[in-house]
């Protein structure tokens, strides 16, 4: 992982699916995006379902999820899937 840019998650899926959304996160400072980028991107692949799939990436002092699906329920539900996960790491990080 770099220093400004930080990224992982299924390249090659993205491409392939007819639907996507980007969902993104500013932060106060880029360690905050760090922490919260590095704490969801550990879910990248874990939790992708047959219709879908997501990539996260941190730019700075934001974090950019991309979720990209084959129908727009599918999209729908990722989203909020992943929505819910950066919420809980920011609670949870805001903890330590």
């Amino acid at each position: 992982m770099g220093d400004s840019r930080d990224a992982t998650g299924p390249s090659n899926d993205a491409v392939r699916r007819p639907h996507d959304a980007t969902l993104r996160f500013d932060y106060e400072s880029p360690a905050r995006a760090r922490a919260i980028a590095r704490a969801v991107a550990q879910e990248v692949g874990e939790i992708d379902g047959d219709r879908s799939a997501a990539t996260v990436e941190r730019d700075g002092d934001s974090v950019l999820v991309r979720v990209v699906a084959d129908d727009l329920v599918a999209l729908r539900a990722g989203c909020n899937t992943w929505g819910s996960l950066v919420e809980v790491a920011e609670r949870t990080s805001g903890l330590a």
